[in-house]
């Protein structure tokens, strides 16, 4: 049985009920010795417990995407096949363009919850070694005969951790809130890709190359990069895409975009941080030397040549906006680097808040990248 599917939602609603009616119907009616009737009410008590709680740990979950199965829930998923040292640029000093093309077959996304007109495929990573679902979603001038021969930007969107490739078009409704305000042309006609990140169980990858553990950089900023173009009109360019993530999500995109100005133009962080430390759970927060390589802020302190990118940082006190700022005061020209201050009792950190965020973010990606 699916973890979030209807039918196990509807069986946790079912046992809440059975959990309610039996000490009801039975708590007088308990025969035999005292010490027996004592252990069959306090079952009944923690058998009420016990499903309240998985009820409300399926409502929480189905409403932020946080587990998408029980390999991800029980942390013995695994989706990397391989995890080569691929160098500093991680491609393993393979030229991409020499690469054969990477064809899929999209059908359409098996939740409906994600709302109309998302694709979803399962990727091989050829690169990386790494292997996971991927889905895509078309803007509405996609299949406009007047731009039949034009090609699309790209923002590549990222949940936190725990988190579902699913969460912005399920929990932000990414592709519902911008579809029209691409049809007025408020924002540019974007192709919004959202690629697995939970990649090792119950660990974070940070997005990173890891060599002997996991590619997860390789696999965002390469792999999944070419599969889009390849698949779709979508531009090559840097000049044409876009890393955007909360949370977790929002410190891997920030680093994305400040370690590949070849690959992303701009990158959006929602409620990140910093220091992969700000989650425990990450690979990077492992050593102080992984620390150290993968904190955005530290990376444009020591580029010797100050990225051509242009980031959107926002947080809420002692929740990304001193990070934010931080790397505001770091940065150097050509970088560019937008802070927005999330207000005290604006929700906290969550998807509530972050949903609200996403006409202001794609208006300001607007700005930053190229248009068909």
């Amino acid at each position: 049985m699916s973890l979030t599917g209807t039918p196990f939602f509807l069986t946790t609603i079912v046992l809440v009920v059975v959990a309610l009616v039996l000490p009801l119907a039975l708590w007088s009616r308990i025969g035999g010795p005292k010490v027996v009737r004592l252990v069959t009410r306090l079952f009944m008590i923690l058998f009420a417990q016990v499903t309240a709680i998985v009820m409300v740990f399926v409502i929480v979950n189905n409403s932020n995407a946080l587990f998408d199965n029980w390999d991800d829930l029980l942390g013995t998923g695994d989706h990397v096949t391989e995890a080569a040292d691929l160098g500093p640029d991680g491609t393993g000093g393979k030229s991409l363009d020499r690469e054969p093309k990477v064809l899929q077959k999209f059908t359409p996304a098996s939740d409906g919850r994600m709302g109309p007109g998302v694709q979803q495929t399962q990727l091989k990573g050829r690169i990386s070694g790494v292997e996971g679902e991927v889905y895509v979603w078309l803007p509405p001038q996609y299949d406009d005969p007047a731009y039949k021969d034009k090609k699309f930007p790209v923002v590549e969107v990222l949940p936190g951790f725990p988190g579902s490739a699913k969460a912005w078009f399920g929990s932000l409704n990414v592709n519902t809130q911008l579809k029209p305000m691409m049809a007025k042309g408020e924002v540019a006609p974007f192709i919004i890709v959202a690629p697995r990140t939970t990649l090792l169980g119950n660990v974070d990858t940070g997005c990173a190359n890891i060599p002997g553990k996991v590619n997860a950089d390789t696999w965002l900023s390469v792999d999944v990069r070419k599969m889009v173009v390849d698949n779709f009109r979508a531009e090559e360019k840097a000049d044409g895409w876009a890393v955007a993530g909360y949370s977790a999500g929002a410190h891997c995109a920030a680093k994305l975009a400040v370690a590949h100005p070849d690959r992303y133009r701009a990158g959006v962080s929602l409620s990140g941080y910093n220091d992969p430390i700000g989650e425990p759970a990450s690979l990077t927060a492992k050593t102080p030397e992984l620390r150290e390589a993968n904190n955005p802020w530290k990376m444009l302190q020591r580029a010797k040549t100050p990225p051509r990118v242009a980031l959107f940082l926002s947080g809420a006190e002692g929740d990304g906006y001193q990070g934010g700022l931080a790397i505001k005061q770091s940065a150097k020209a050509p970088t560019t680097v937008h802070v927005s201050m999330i207000p005290a009792g604006a929700g906290g950190h969550g998807t509530a808040v972050w949903k609200r965020q996403v006409p202001d973010v794609f208006r300001w990606l607007t700005r930053q990248i190229r248009l068909p």
